[in-house]
């Protein structure tokens, strides 16, 4: 089975025994490329699924189609995110349609209950059905169709594979991370759109490039610098209350970047030493890729404080049923 040999890097405690472990692979590496830290197979093929959303939405800035709508920082940043579905959520993808002259209906990401329990509970409580705008890819779709306003390109099956928008963030996927993208390594996404099996290192160059700039042309690096600004300034909007992602970037204060995926895998950044870095739970299981995320960012960031804080967030208490901590899960191995 592939990843049997990945190591283990985090580990479930009930009391002072191990309950569970979750083996896995990260890489970081800095702006020249050059791998500052890893473990694990990082080179196997896997799917990035959301944890790059950030590159595909590359284009929305360099067609001009966010400055020809006026987004703002908090629409940038829904447009790189997988949201909870809270109503703050909503209206900024929703934003995004209405300056674009676009309706809702034309979102193709399929529809779903609100990926916080809150906003979920709030719905059925009200005996009100979710709509496509509350499905976590929304604002990025919502992206996608912005920017095929501007192009002029149909916006019915902007899904499918052969649609000038995804064949131009395949473009701007390989070029970006430097990793073949066609139909040898294609497979479809939980929001229908195509998602490509590439290496953790090619995913963290991405992130170092996206980061620093370096090796990227002038315009795209200036996009990329403001796509990852607006998501470190509007962190809620990337990800939601109580989600990791969130937690990590407000915690981080200006100088994190952290992307969650489906089937535990993270991507991430440090801007202010150009340095990118990509994760996956062998697994799949969220609650360790977030633990591995927010311990490789402790560990990347030596004797600073902010690596005290990251610690912090990559130990998740257990809890029983009346809230007293029994056990704990945390970062071990090489990121313990």
């Amino acid at each position: 089975m592939a990843g049997v040999d990945n190591p283990v890097l985090v580990e479930v405690l009930r009391g002072d025994r191990v309950e569970s472990l979750h083996r896995g692979a990260f890489v970081a590496v800095d702006a020249d490329g050059t791998v500052v830290m890893m473990a694990g197979d990082v080179d196997r093929p896997i799917f990035p699924r959301s944890a790059i959303k950030l590159i595909q939405a590359l284009p929305l800035i360099e067609t001009g189609a966010a400055d020809g709508c006026g987004l703002g920082d908090s629409e940038l940043a829904i447009a790189g995110a997988s949201h909870s579905g809270e109503p703050g959520h909503v209206e900024a993808a929703s934003s995004i349609l209405t300056k674009a002259g676009i309706a809702p209906a034309a979102l193709e990401c399929g529809c779903h209950w609100p990926m916080g329990e809150d906003a979920a509970r709030r719905l059925f409580c009200e005996g009100v059905q979710p709509n496509v705008l509350h499905n976590n890819c929304s604002g990025k779709h919502a992206g996608f169709l912005c920017t095929c306003g501007k192009q002029g390109w149909p916006t019915e099956n902007y899904v499918q594979p052969d649609h000038p928008m995804q064949a131009a963030i395949r473009d701007v996927m390989t070029e970006v991370t430097g990793a073949a993208h066609g139909p040898d390594n294609m497979a479809i996404d939980g929001c229908s759109i195509p998602t490509y099996a590439i290496g953790l290192t090619a995913m963290a160059r991405g992130m170092a490039k996206m980061a620093s700039g370096q090796g990227l042309e002038s315009q795209r690096a200036g996009a990329a610098a403001r796509l990852m600004k607006a998501a470190m300034a509007e962190p809620w909007y990337v990800a939601g209350t109580d989600r990791a992602c969130t937690a990590m970037m407000k915690a981080a204060a200006g100088r994190l970047y952290a992307k969650t995926g489906a089937e535990g895998v993270y991507c991430g950044a440090i801007p202010e030493l150009g340095i990118g870095f990509a994760l996956k739970c062998d697994d799949g299981t969220t609650r360790a890729a977030e633990a591995m995320a927010a311990g490789l960012v402790a560990k990347l960031l030596p004797s600073d404080w902010l690596a005290d804080k990251m610690a912090a967030i990559a130990r998740t208490p257990i809890k029983t049923r009346i809230g007293a901590v029994v056990g704990d899960v945390r970062p071990t191995g090489p990121l313990g």
